[in-house]
């Protein structure tokens, strides 16, 4: 999938289907290319990667058809136009919670490399020339531009921040919110799931893509996209890895008599 591609499916279609990915391993995205996804989740706000590791990551993936968004450290335009200088197909600003955290993040992401006083002329209306103009609108269809939506002020200034051109879809960060509700993972709580539907709806009504990263079951992703998101990103690398190695390895030891029946993992005999 394309940048643009994936860009349009935000707006007007999907679901598309992305995932984390932690690992710098070369051997790694010749393997998540072959997974069916429409896009890869690169987070360099939890997860320690230094800049040509990074970029590194965003090219290879980027090459085999899958664009990366990147999530930056924190809603810093200046980090944003650093990941879109290494190979970024789009950003995910973290946290956001007013339309002036937007507006910079569109002026870096949709506006770039336009800086200074012109760039605060024309984020505050200012209509850009012809040529710049048609420049701009071409370069920013294929660079994609994500808000993270994780509090309960993100939510009541939801309505703003969607207003502001450039947003190409919302995207819930499941932990933080469920902590600003009061909720702490409590991902099942009536609270939360209102949050995570109006956040949805929100976003949809107005052509902007809805999405959420989730580690949850098989159920609690299908709710969530009938829910109406049309952004998943499942789970992750080392999530997935821990988990499924664990299942195989219950299964084998289980089979030969190393684990005992009466709880999930079992008991090894000494």
């Amino acid at each position: 999938m394309k940048t643009t591609d994936l860009i349009h499916s935000l707006h007007s279609g999907g679901p598309v289907f992305g995932t984390l990915i932690v690992s710098p391993s070369p051997r790694w995205p010749d393997a998540v290319a072959r997974c069916g996804l429409d896009f890869v989740f690169i987070d360099t706000e939890h997860i320690a990667l230094d800049r040509s590791e990074l970029s590194w990551m965003c090219q290879t993936y980027a090459a085999l058809g899958l664009p990366p968004l990147v999530r930056i450290p924190s809603p810093d335009p200046y980090a944003a136009t650093m990941v879109l200088d290494g190979g970024a197909a789009g950003v995910i600003a973290p946290y956001v919670e007013s339309i002036d955290q937007v507006r910079a993040l569109r002026g870096a992401v949709k506006m770039r490399p336009i800086k200074g006083e012109k760039l605060s002329r024309l984020l505050a209306g200012e209509e850009a020339e012809p040529q710049l103009d048609a420049y701009l609108n071409r370069e920013s269809a294929s660079r994609a531009l994500v808000i993270n939506i994780e509090s309960v002020p993100a939510i009541e200034s939801l309505d703003a921040i969607l207003a502001v051109p450039g947003i190409d879809a919302v995207l819930i960060g499941p932990h933080d919110l469920s902590c600003s509700l009061g909720i702490p993972e409590q991902y099942e709580h009536p609270q939360f799931l209102a949050a995570c539907e109006t956040i949805f709806r929100k976003a949809r009504a107005v052509g902007v893509g809805a999405g959420i990263h989730f580690w949850g079951d098989v159920t609690q992703h299908v709710r969530l996209l009938k829910m109406g998101a049309n952004m998943l990103i499942q789970s992750g690398d080392i999530s997935l890895f821990q988990k499924h190695l664990q299942l195989e390895l219950g299964a084998i030891k289980k089979s030969i008599g190393m684990l005992g029946s009466e709880s999930d993992g079992g008991t090894i005999p000494v």
